[in-house]
């Protein structure tokens, strides 16, 4: 492990802490799609969408809103869900809400397909319970809980209308308090049709007598944060645009979680859209006026506020230490890194990291699991790529540039087998090593979508321990390169420049797989990945 002791002294890829009492955006350069957020006490914690990424639904800790660690994971997998075996890009967790009540911290989400689901915890941490569905249904998005000051729940959602063929409109339920189960009739609180389409991403939250639901519009990377205000829960709500674009770089910033601290201060987290970066991380300071929350800088005639870049650190009293959340991996622990995530209901033989001390094995499975329920018809003749591969352990890209590099040694079995680092979203290309028809093992550089894969690069006959690596520069430019020794790198193929992925950011990461043939018994011992500036 000395190549990664070395390689981690090198700086974090991105800080948002500047040292000075000062911070700058976004908190998060990585794809934390929209977050939400709450204070206990003196600390903070956020979650963030995962769709079919497991596991899933990333609980985040921080003491200042500006320094955050991953902590967990509240779902480990979506075993009592059908399908998610295999990757179903752009479905799974959606736009969680957390809330903490009854001395019990809740997440609230939904799939598109199956429906509004709940869990607890007494721990952030975790364990996290199993999780409970509230409510069977399509297209019901975005769920938010609120407990009123008499005791009464209620829940918040909007639609998709590629599911329930309603959009831009806001529904409100009675809930038990138990949270376990809507009552009633919903009701339409709001239809943001005609001054803010594309209405979803619901929070609702009461203050000063109000009941207000922030709510973003406008759309994913052109839109703006709408508050919604009544006097009585189900409405009828007045509006207000407190936070745009405008003369900033920051597109769309909106969607996310309001928190007030002990000071008395407000803070808004939201995200920006970044393209193949994902849906980074702001945080904006709020203030309050007439009763409405006015968020950012530099506000127009109308109150509405830009982003902020760089501002003093929130008033949390005392100081802490830098923190980010782990992207480097020595697999020296007995459990993979926080930052890892599959690309599916994570399986054991999959990999290991007990069968070699100080390593990752991953193993060359078939990209399909020949378990239980065999092989999909509609996959009997269709040609396998790597976005239909589920083992590939990956984590989200840090920021606008950063060096990847993993330490491998590869013990193929059968032709086809194949092994590397890869870069993945709607387009991937990957560099690796693969056992060819002859046994001989060669260096070669893939690229692919869902529909096809392309051999771009074909190098060496390589053994032994291999260094690949991915340098990423701006505009999420992409160059892989190679080395026997660690010390001496060799450019490999082309320049990729990322794509982002359904709903997420491209990510990076390692795999092992036979897309050719099942049964094999090759893998790959990954002796560290690390990631730096």
């Amino acid at each position: 492990m000395v190549f990664l002791q070395m390689e981690m002294k090198g700086k974090q890829p991105w800080v948002a802490d500047l040292g000075d009492g000062t911070f700058q955006n976004p908190i998060l350069h990585a794809d934390y799609s929209d977050p939400d957020v709450i204070r206990v006490g003196s600390d903070f914690y956020m979650t963030a969408s995962s769709f079919c990424h497991l596991p899933g639904l990333p609980i985040l800790h921080s003491k200042d809103l500006v320094n955050w660690r991953l902590i967990g994971h509240a779902v480990q997998s979506l075993e009592s869900l059908p399908g998610y075996d295999r990757p179903r890009h752009g479905d799974g967790v959606w736009a969680p809400s957390i809330r903490y009540h009854d001395g019990k911290f809740w997440i609230f989400f939904s799939t598109p397909d199956e429906g509004i689901f709940m869990t607890t915890a007494e721990d952030p941490a975790g364990p996290w319970a199993p999780l409970h569905c509230v409510k069977e249904a399509k297209g019901w998005i975005d769920p938010c809980p609120f407990w009123d000051d008499d005791g009464q729940a209620y829940l918040v959602h909007a639609f998709a209308r590629s599911r329930a063929g309603i959009k831009h409109k806001l529904q409100m339920f009675r809930m038990s308090p138990d949270g376990r189960e809507l009552l009633g009739e919903g009701r339409l609180v709001y239809d943001g049709t005609e001054k803010h389409p594309t209405m979803e991403g619901p929070k609702l939250y009461k203050r000063n007598g109000y009941y207000y639901i922030f709510a973003p519009a406008g759309g994913v990377s052109t839109g703006w944060q709408t508050i919604l205000r009544s006097r009585h829960i189900f409405g009828p709500y007045e509006d207000k645009i407190v936070l745009h674009q405008g003369a900033t770089d920051v597109n769309g910033p909106h969607q996310g979680g309001w928190v007030e601290l002990e000071s008395g201060e407000s803070w808004f987290i939201h995200f920006q859209d970044k393209n193949a970066y994902g849906r980074i991380v702001h945080l904006q300071p709020v203030r309050w006026v007439d009763d409405w929350p006015l968020m950012g800088v530099n506000p127009d005639e109308n109150g509405i506020g830009e982003p902020v870049l760089r501002m003093r650190k929130p008033d949390v009293g005392g100081t802490h230490p830098v923190a980010v959340p782990d992207t480097s991996d020595d697999f020296e622990a007995d459990r993979l890194g926080l930052q890892w995530q599959w690309q599916a209901n994570p399986k054991p033989h999959w990999y290991s990291l007990a069968a070699r001390k100080s390593h990752l094995r991953l193993y060359a499975a078939s990209h399909i699991d020949r378990g239980e329920g065999g092989v999909p018809e509609s996959d009997a003749g269709a040609t396998p790529t790597l976005a239909a591969v589920p083992q590939l352990l990956m984590q989200k890209f840090p920021a606008p540039r950063f060096v990847a590099t993993a330490k491998l040694e590869f013990r193929p079995d059968l032709p086809g087998d194949r092994c590397g680092l890869v870069v993945f979203g709607l387009k991937y290309a990957a560099l690796g090593l693969v056992k060819e028809e002859s046994g001989r093992v060669r260096l070669a550089c893939w690229t692919g979508d869902e529909e096809a894969e392309t051999v771009s690069w074909q190098g060496e006959e390589m053994s032994g321990t291999v260094y690949l690596r991915v340098e990423v520069s701006d505009g999420a430019v992409c160059s892989f390169s190679y080395s026997a020794d660690g010390a001496q790198f060799h450019p490999a193929g082309e320049p990729f420049t990322a794509t982002k992925g359904r709903w997420v950011g491209a990510k990076v990461g390692v795999f092992a797989v036979n897309l050719q043939r099942s049964g094999s018994g090759g893998y790959v011992d990954v002796d560290g990945v690390e990631v730096s500036g």
